[in-house]
């Protein structure tokens, strides 16, 4: 039984190193799914001594390639990537809070309020911007006393060559007019930009693909 648990212990790190660097806020269904089961097995091993090892390896090893699997799939088609991990949404928009999104996310005020004050947030008047991202985190962007009246908020409109529509809507923009502002940049291939931001200082950060 403790060669068993020394054996399950170094199979797990070693796995879980495999897996990548994840904090565990961050991490995504599939990887909490994976984490969870691959403790089931571990207990299972060490539970029945009788059984073979290479009842809970060949298990463990399965579930490493469907969570690398998982990973390059969600990294070549960022539906799916949406799809597995979810999208973040915005609770608060230009200080106005989003009932509807905040319905649809079963989010509550209650917890509103608690994660705007582990921010260190003092009130929602404060706020300019806040996302609740895929992890559960809420994301927040206060307000800043600037005679133009910008809060620093960034707006990725393009990532990974995908043009991100929602994030147009945000600022009343087209895909034309996107498309327009990149020609302007020197970047007229939208497919060759890795990520293109822009924040309400209209200060654009461009990035292009394999770029050194």
């Amino acid at each position: 039984m403790i060669g068993r648990t020394i054996l399950s212990y170094i199979v797990i790190v070693i796995i879980f190193r495999l897996m990548g660097k994840r904090e565990i806020g961050e991490l995504s269904i599939i990887d909490l799914v994976v984490y969870l089961m691959l403790a089931e097995i571990a207990v299972f091993s060490i539970e029945d001594p009788s059984s073979h090892l290479l009842h809970f390896i060949v298990p463990m090893v399965i579930l490493l390639i469907i969570q690398r699997g998982t990973a390059l799939i969600s990294l070549k088609f960022p539906k799916m990537r949406d799809f597995m991990e979810g999208k973040p949404s915005v609770i608060i928009s230009r200080g106005k809070i989003d009932e509807h999104e905040m319905r649809k996310q079963r989010y509550s005020f209650s917890d509103l309020q608690q994660q705007l004050r582990e921010k260190g947030t003092k009130s929602v008047q404060d706020v300019d911007f806040a996302i609740l991202e895929t992890s559960g985190e809420l994301s927040v962007f206060e307000k800043q006393d600037t005679e133009d009246g910008s809060s620093g908020f960034v707006q990725p409109l393009i990532i990974d060559g995908e043009i991100q529509q929602e994030a147009l809507d945000n600022i009343d923009k087209s895909d034309s007019w996107l498309r327009g502002e990149m020609k302007r940049h020197g970047h007229p291939n939208i497919a060759r930009i890795s990520y293109c931001t822009l924040d309400q200082d209209h200060n654009w950060y461009i990035d292009r693909k394999d770029e050194r």
